[in-house]
């Protein structure tokens, strides 16, 4: 409980303070080389979108992900993106999400998204997001690697998406 607190008074701290967060941050990336670039192959208006969240968003009847693990949960919560804002929680106390509980979209987009299906913009939604939490360290990075991240990759694929929009928290 005590090392719960402790993470959402470092959530709020470093939403006050951000160049204290960026310069925390940088003690954690790593780089794998260069990021590969690659043109799109479909216009946008013609493309089936994913929605993919680091924001910890889940089904209320959904376990909430695993906040006893100072590494973090590495699992999938797959969230239907037509799912009232009522029956939607965020568990994750790496971040600050007071204002992500004012407007979900924040961190979960699906009502943007819609407005741009709506004018043409995009073609189509997926209609199930995919969110995972976005502090994952120590033995749970490769859970992520090896395994969380290529379901969801294999799922979207399967299910003939285009693209994938990821949102961090």
């Amino acid at each position: 409980m005590a090392s719960r607190l402790k993470n959402q008074l470092l959530a709020r701290v470093f939403t006050a303070f951000p160049s204290l967060a960026a310069r925390w941050g940088k003690t954690l990336v790593q780089h794998a080389g260069e990021i590969p670039w690659v043109e799109p192959l479909l216009p946008l208006a013609k493309a089936r979108i994913a929605l993919v969240t680091t924001g910890g968003v889940h089904l209320a009847s959904q376990a909430p992900f695993d906040m006893s693990d100072s590494d973090g949960d590495p699992s999938l919560r797959e969230v239907p993106v037509d799912t009232p804002r009522e029956e939607l929680c965020i568990t994750h106390d790496y971040y600050d999400h007071r204002d992500a509980e004012s407007d979900l979209n924040l961190v979960f987009p699906v009502e943007r998204l819609k407005e741009l299906v709506e004018r043409g913009a995009i073609g189509s939604l997926y209609p199930v997001g995919a969110s995972i939490m976005g502090h994952i360290d120590g033995p749970h990075l490769a859970t992520l690697q090896e395994q969380t991240a290529p379901l969801i990759a294999r799922k979207l694929v399967a299910a003939g998406v285009n693209y994938a929009l990821l949102v961090p928290a």
